[in-house]
């Protein structure tokens, strides 16, 4: 098992790529702290992990709340003792507004979520690493963060925060055994969609071309495996990147 004795959070955790990471890095010998704002589902994948013998524990969370980051982290310290891989997978859509039609309340609610919940569970997990002189942190990106034709404005902009974010960390700690990379899935089957409540027809329109040309739909369990190498050992020398994992989409 790669990750026998390590102690993961991964955030949004109760369902999707977050669901799949969770239940791969305890089959893996992981203690994971499965966090997400829908507390029933969390729970539901924990029981999972325990029924097949793994050890896990339910943390509530809105990342896109400062007190809720604080929360998880020091849940996670006071209960398995310590913290050694963060993964702060969740994330929302905008609705495929162009920049003309981003309403402030929609750019600032999808920010919260996408971005200053990376930057806050980061900086809150930093301290634990640092002392001890060990830490991985995992950021899901998108496909969106490298183009300009996979989502909307907003969400867009998020996730291209999220990739410097993730190459500056990675530099910026890399001499103190801390790791920092971003997954930029493609099109990968969730309910993220459901995030949206009303796409907008113009931005839908300008963004289809791009979306036309992906030739793959990907499986949650297909970016968890790649979540698991980057928190493991066999990546030691991968650090400050952005591993994309799209069937070959952003080859086209």
């Amino acid at each position: 098992m790669q990750l026998t004795g390590k102690v993961a959070v991964v955030t949004g955790a109760a369902s999707g790529m977050g669901k799949a990471i969770a239940v791969l890095y305890a089959k893996e010998g992981a203690k994971v702290v499965v966090s997400d704002i829908h507390e029933e589902a969390a729970a539901a994948v924990v029981e999972a992990i325990k029924a097949a013998g793994g050890e896990a524990l339910a943390v509530k969370a809105n990342v896109a709340a400062e007190v809720d980051i604080q929360h998880l982290i020091d849940t996670t310290v006071s209960t398995y003792g310590t913290l050694d891989i963060l993964v702060n997978n969740a994330g929302i859509m905008d609705n495929f507004e162009p920049a003309g039609d981003i309403k402030d309340e929609n750019w600032e609610k999808v920010f919260a979520v996408n971005t200053t919940s990376v930057m806050r569970a980061t900086r809150k997990a930093l301290p634990i690493f640092l002392e001890k002189q060990y830490g991985v942190i995992i950021n899901v990106a998108s496909v969106g963060g490298l183009y300009g034709a996979r989502a909307g404005a907003t969400y867009t902009a998020t996730k291209h925060a999220v990739v410097g974010f993730t190459k500056n960390t990675g530099f910026m700690y890399a001499k103190s055994g801390i790791r920092c990379n971003a997954i930029a899935p493609g099109g990968v089957e969730t309910n993220i969609g459901a995030s949206m409540t009303g796409i907008n027809e113009f931005g839908m329109g300008r963004t289809q071309p791009g979306l036309a040309l992906n030739p793959a739909t990907g499986q949650p369990e297909q970016i968890a495996a790649l979540a698991l190498f980057l928190a493991s050992d066999a990546s030691s020398f991968i650090n400050g990147t952005v591993v994309t994992a799209d069937g070959g989409w952003s080859a086209y």
